[in-house]
């Protein structure tokens, strides 16, 4: 073996350990800098993945397990930021207990945000806590105060604070200097230790072993009304008052003063684009449509165009911007259906055919749910070769081109069944145009995969409330939904019925189902909405037993007469009424169940941090027979007595009275009031 090759083992040998040296000191240091700890951060979605949610003004309370070794005092500071922000703005944890610490902040835009926690070794507290102690006990502070008086100067070095608060250092330093120079050491002590050294010295004093959390959490902050809204679903083409001519958007102009009569915000609407005739589906669902029956909406396309386009009996695009602007005019905005499906008739299946699966046979695969075949509907393959980056672009330009022309609600249909990545992708391309967006996923799916959903974006979803009866499954369905983590991220819209859904509960509750499951809605949720036709008490089934309605609007216009005997309007236009006018409506996780002995009558309060409004709610869920009981007044809500009294006044009836006690009774009539709602204070 040569010399050459014997010399050269060492060297490598050498450049590995110089190698092991560096990484062993690189991680030395990334430790070190992070002495204290800073864990258990709370909210956080699957580890910073995915956006806690808020919207304008609401507040966001973040706590953290933060402690260090050895018994300093530490201190910690949230901070947070939007997009295109410089700097971020620090605010101050409080210490709770346990070395758990918790801090409250609200963003007042919509838009992305993030924040992250940073936490130190407060030495200016620790040596204000130490040199208490030996003062108290007798112990010379000489020293102490000379160590104080270093610790200003560090203070002044460390270029934090504003231009005034280092004013303000300054002129401390030579008070400090002077009763220093005088001999005077409780004057000096007392300079030390006085509040507003203390206040200044914890913004500009040193930060000493400064460490920082691993992540910066995203936050989106959306409009109020993503998270607060009322919901009230037409078929615009049954908006005509006779069955034999297709409504347009003049006659849903004529409608919006009897909307807004009954206080809804949202107005919403099915598809409303261009029909195909391909299979087109007939009345009560018949996969035979005879001659002029207008099929269903959901089939969306023709020769006259497809989702960027109005089906042409509804009216022109100048009509559509007129009913955009008289909505507006009565408070109401317009949601529209972004529906992902086609009719065989559609434009993009000539253009793009590579964006639909078809058979071996040539024959294009129609939409199914084995053993059923929808057959006037053909559904997008987005994963198919061709339809990346194509479909995924269009798909985006048509929700684009509504957006351009003034909608900025979107209820989707089926969401569950497309690609999460496309949606996370669609949404923040549309948040990036207007972070005002709103979407409602209408997902009646698996519990996980509806969570997915607004965690990839979604504003609201869709919610198993519809199946929800009694007060065992309510309870348990709102607790998860205010109280665990889903409540993060996840906002649901309590929809009563949909075109889709005829709930088995109403099919023989009469009016007293109908206004026990309004009252529910109304109350429980931020988001509720409502099918039309539900203010009328339409309950009549296809078949007995089957969720769907019979002469359903999905495949015939209809006419109603929207004030019949028999209606709930009133009981609508309460809700809606007392949820504008009372501020704890507006927080969905402020939701607490009360104790009611009777398994018939649910009972829970909304209410304020300061109980301005204090609300309590209870709901009969019988809607056949009377139910009554004993309920408790939470009294100790307002650190009462239970022997104590609180004002009552019933919105309901507008009576005020007294309840002295904790413990009342309240009975319910089904035909009279199967619902109560109580603004209580002292």
């Amino acid at each position: 073996m040569s010399e050459a090759v014997i010399n050269e083992k060492p060297k490598k040998r050498d450049a590995g350990a110089r190698k092991a040296a560096e990484a062993s000191l690189e991680r030395l240091n990334r430790l070190a800098a992070d002495r204290v700890a800073i864990e258990g951060v709370s909210p956080e979605i699957d580890g910073g993945r995915f956006a806690v949610k808020r919207f304008e003004g609401e507040p966001l309370t973040v706590s953290a397990d933060i402690f260090s070794d050895g018994h300093e005092i530490i201190a910690a500071a949230l901070l947070t930021r939007g997009v295109g922000e410089d700097g971020w703005r620090e605010t101050p944890f409080v210490f709770l207990s346990n070395d758990r610490w918790g801090v409250t902040v609200s963003f007042d835009r919509p838009g992305p945000y993030r924040y992250t926690i940073i936490a130190w070794r407060d030495v200016f507290a620790t040596w204000a806590s130490d040199t208490k102690k030996k003062k108290d006990a007798g112990v010379d502070i000489k020293l102490e105060l000379i160590e104080g008086a270093i610790l200003l100067d560090k203070a002044a070095s460390s270029g934090r604070g504003t231009r005034d608060q280092q004013k303000e250092l300054k002129a401390l330093r030579q008070r400090v200097e002077k009763l220093a120079k005088k001999g005077d050491g409780e004057a000096l002590y007392a300079a030390f230790v006085e509040p507003e050294t203390t206040a200044l010295l914890r913004d500009v004093g040193v930060r000493e072993d400064l460490s920082r959390y691993g992540t910066e959490v995203p936050v989106w902050v959306d409009r109020e009304r993503a998270a607060f809204s009322s919901w009230y679903e037409l078929m615009p083409r049954s908006q005509s008052g006779d069955v034999k001519r297709h409504g347009t958007f003049d006659d849903v102009i004529a409608r919006l003063p009897d909307i807004r009569e009954m206080g809804f915000d949202v107005l919403y609407f099915p598809p409303i684009h261009p029909i195909g005739k391909s299979n087109r589906k007939g009345k009560n669902n018949s996969v035979t449509a005879q001659d002029g029956e207008p099929g269903s909406p959901y089939a969306i396309g023709s020769h006259k165009g497809g989702h960027k386009d109005l089906h042409p009996e509804l009216g022109s695009f100048a009509d559509f911007q007129r009913l955009l602007t008289r909505a507006a005019d009565h408070g109401l905005e317009l949601a529209l259906d972004f529906a992902i499906q086609c009719s065989p008739d559609h434009p993009w299946i000539k253009q793009h055919p590579d964006w639909f699966d078809w058979r071996p046979d040539g024959s294009i695969k129609y939409a199914e749910n084995p053993p059923k075949k929808y057959q006037d509907i053909v559904n997008v393959d987005f994963y198919r070769e061709g339809s990346i980056p194509s479909l995924w672009q269009e798909l985006l330009g048509t929700v684009l081109f509504w957006v351009d022309k003034g909608i900025r609600i979107f209820r989707v249909d089926n969401p569950h069944t497309k690609p999460f990545p496309f949606w996370e992708w669609l949404i923040a391309e549309v948040r990036r145009v207007d972070a005002g967006v709103v979407f409602l996923a209408e997902a009646f799916t698996r519990p996980k995969l509806m969570k997915r959903l607004a965690k990839v974006g979604y504003n609201q979803s869709y919610s198993y409330f519809t199946w929800r009866n009694q007060k065992w499954e309510l309870r348990e369905y709102l607790t998860e939904l205010t109280q665990e983590e889903c409540a993060e991220f996840m906002r649901p819209n309590f929809f009563v019925n949909t075109p889709d859904i005829n709930p088995l509960f109403l099919h023989t509750s009469g009016r007293p189902g109908f206004r026990i499951r309004l009252a529910l809605a109304a109350t429980l949720a931020g988001n509720y909405g409502v099918y039309s036709g539900f203010e009328l008490c339409e309950h009549e089934p296809v078949l007995a037993g089957k969720e769907e309605y019979k002469d359903s609007e999905k495949y015939e216009i209809r006419a109603f007469d929207w004030k019949r005997e028999g209606n709930i309007r009133e009981d609508i236009a309460f809700f809606n009424e007392i949820r504008r006018s009372e501020p704890a409506f507006r927080d969905f996780r402020n939701l607490e169940f009360l104790n009611f002995w009777n398994d018939n009558v649910l009972y829970y309060a909304k209410r304020t941090p300061d109980l301005s409004s204090f609300l309590l709610i209870m709901v009969s869920l019988d809607p056949h027979n009377a139910q009554g009981g004993h309920f408790e007044v939470p009294l100790w809500e307002f650190d009462l007595p239970d022997d104590a009294s609180v004002k009552v006044e019933d919105l309901v009836s507008g009576q005020r009275f007294t309840w002295a006690g904790k413990i009342q009774h309240w009975w319910f009539r089904p035909d009279e009031n199967p619902y109560a709602v109580f603004r209580i204070s002292i």
